[in-house]
């Protein structure tokens, strides 16, 4: 009996100690989340956009900003509630819970942030529409459209890739041609920064949003034990890889291709993710391995 205590009471200790880890890794994030509306609050749609990741800026203007807020009660905040608090690998983390507006309503919202020079920025902010819908409105990053412009597109009506509707997403596979020249010219990237012995190609190959979590020093040390080990991998630029799992967008809009290289004695596996910037499929992760 004494023993069944002591576990259940480990147990315990545990998930407290996991959920203190949490709030810790997550109040930077919060911090972010709740300054943007007192900013907000204080109609100072200046310093709100301090809080705001560069490719959120650079989609969203001032007004289409306010235009937003005001039409969903946003710009009336009293207090937030994060019940969903999550961090994940490469700088990126997501809060998910409620505005309370100074009417006393409740507003359900959900954050996208990423880290930029160190400090957590808003990369999306979506709330679901009320009433009869199955659609989300949405302020999101996008980059503009190509050409000359003099204003952006009104902010509800923008999608980031990151945050694509899984009926979007289908529509935006790219066909099977294009996913082996993805996972083609990733290698090869990869294959001239090993044969340079720096990162610097390769990242200068790779999407904004990894860019700004990693400069080349970083990717450097990341894969330093495989820069030492002087890998030459200028021979599968003559070969396609195979791909081993149909390709999946996530309902974040990340492209996933995993496949391998027929090759001997040992084979190399790899695994891809790419996001949509711009229109071009850019590199997110990348992870290879012999076998």
């Amino acid at each position: 009996m004494k023993k069944t205590l002591k576990i259940v009471a480990g147990i315990a200790v545990f998930i407290i100690l996991v959920v203190i880890l949490v709030f810790y890794l997550t109040s930077n994030m919060v911090d972010t989340a709740n300054s943007f509306f007192k900013a907000i609050k204080q109609n100072d749609l200046t310093k709100a956009q301090t809080y705001l990741a560069e490719e959120f800026k650079a989609a969203t203007d001032e007004k289409a900003l306010k235009d937003f807020l005001a039409t969903s009660a946003l710009a009336n905040f009293r207090e937030t509630s994060w019940g969903e608090r999550q961090v994940s690998a490469g700088g990126r983390g997501e809060l998910s819970g409620s505005v309370t507006t100074e009417s006393g309503s409740t507003i359900p919202i959900k954050m996208t942030l990423v880290k930029e020079r160190g400090e957590w920025k808003i990369y999306s902010l979506r709330r679901p529409e009320a009433g009869l819908t199955t659609k989300d409105e949405s302020v999101t990053p996008q980059p503009p459209s190509a050409g000359v412009a003099t204003k952006q597109e009104p902010a509800t009506s923008q999608k980031s890739p990151l945050v694509l509707t899984a009926k979007e997403a289908s529509r935006s596979m790219p066909g099977k041609p294009e996913q082996i020249a993805l996972a083609k010219r990733s290698i090869h990237d990869f294959g001239v920064s090993l044969k340079a012995k720096s990162m610097e190609h390769f990242r200068n190959s790779v999407s904004n949003l990894w860019q700004q979590q990693f400069s080349t020093e970083k990717l450097n040390e990341a894969y330093g034990k495989v820069i030492e080990a002087e890998l030459d991998l200028s021979a599968l630029d003559t070969i396609d890889p195979i791909l081993d799992e149909e390709p999946k967008i996530d309902k974040d809009g990340v492209l996933t291709l995993k496949g391998h290289y027929q090759t001997h004695p040992k084979q190399v596996y790899f695994q891809e993710k790419f996001i949509n910037e711009g229109g071009a499929w850019k590199l997110l992760g990348f992870h290879f391995r012999f076998e």
